[in-house]
C-alpha cells in the first residue's frame, strides 16, 4: 500500500514523495481495492447449536456469532427448508431502510426499500429469487417490514446463476433478532454488528459457508 507525503518546496509548489509500507501477501484484505475491503466471509456452524455459527474475516478475525437457518447449514438447499445453504456467494447489494437510519458507510452498491419493493418465493413464477414490486393490495414477501429484521439487507448470490425453481430464494445476511433465533434460511447478526461489518464490504468480497 503506497502512502503520500507531501514536502514543501521554494517555489511554493508541493512535490509528492511516495514511500511504501509492506503488506502480508496472506492478508485478506483486497490489496488493490480500500486497504480496509475484506476479501471473503467465512460462516461455520458453532460447535452444539447446528441454529448458529461463527462469521470469521480478516487476517486476524475475531468470531461474530452469527444465527442461521433452523434447519443447520445444507449442500441441497430446498425452498421452504428453514436452511441455510452451503457455498461461496457473492455480495450483491445491501438494501436498507431510508425512512430508519442514514445511509451506511459500504462499498458496496446500495438500494434503499421502498414500500413496494418485495422477492418472489413462488418456484412456478418466471421471476423466482428476484426483487419484485408487490402493489399495496397484494399479498407477499415484501422487504419493508413492522420489525427490525430487514432493515440492513445484504442480498446474495444465491441459486442465482442459474437460478433453479425450488433450490431455494430470499437468502440474506440481515438484522438479528434480539434472542438470536434462528432464521428461515439467512445469516443474520446484531444491527451493530452488521453495520460495523458494512463498511468493510464491497463488491468483490465473496462470503464461503460451510456445511
Amino acid at each position: 500500500m503506497v502512502y503520500g507525503i507531501f514536502r514543501k518546496y521554494s517555489n511554493g509548489r508541493r512535490k509528492r514523495k511516495r514511500n511504501s509500507r509492506c503488506t502480508d501477501s496472506s492478508s485478506q484484505i483486497e490489496p488493490t481495492m480500500h486497504q480496509t475491503t475484506l476479501v471473503n466471509l467465512d460462516v461455520r456452524t458453532r460447535p452444539g447449536n447446528r441454529r448458529q455459527g461463527w462469521l470469521l474475516a480478516g487476517p486476524r478475525p475475531i468470531p461474530i456469532k452469527v444465527a442461521i437457518g433452523r434447519g443447520g447449514i445444507k449442500a441441497n438447499k430446498r425452498e421452504g427448508d428453514g436452511a441455510t445453504p452451503a457455498g461461496r456467494y457473492r455480495l450483491v447489494r445491501l438494501w436498507w431502510r431510508a425512512d430508519r437510519m442514514p445511509r451506511p458507510r459500504t462499498m458496496l452498491p446500495v438500494r434503499p426499500i421502498t414500500t413496494a419493493d418485495g422477492w418472489c418465493e413462488d418456484p412456478s413464477d418466471r421471476r423466482y429469487n428476484r426483487p419484485i414490486r408487490i402493489p399495496a393490495c397484494q399479498p407477499g414477501e415484501r422487504l419493508r417490514r413492522a420489525d427490525a429484521l430487514y432493515d440492513l439487507i445484504i442480498e446474495i448470490g444465491h441459486n442465482q446463476r442459474p437460478r433453479i425453481a425450488g433450490r431455494g430464494s430470499a437468502v440474506f445476511i440481515h438484522v438479528a433478532r434480539a434472542d438470536m433465533t434462528p432464521t428461515a434460511g439467512c445469516v443474520s447478526m446484531p444491527v451493530a454488528t452488521l453495520r460495523g461489518l458494512l463498511a468493510r464490504l464491497g463488491p468483490h468480497t465473496t462470503i464461503t459457508i460451510h456445511g
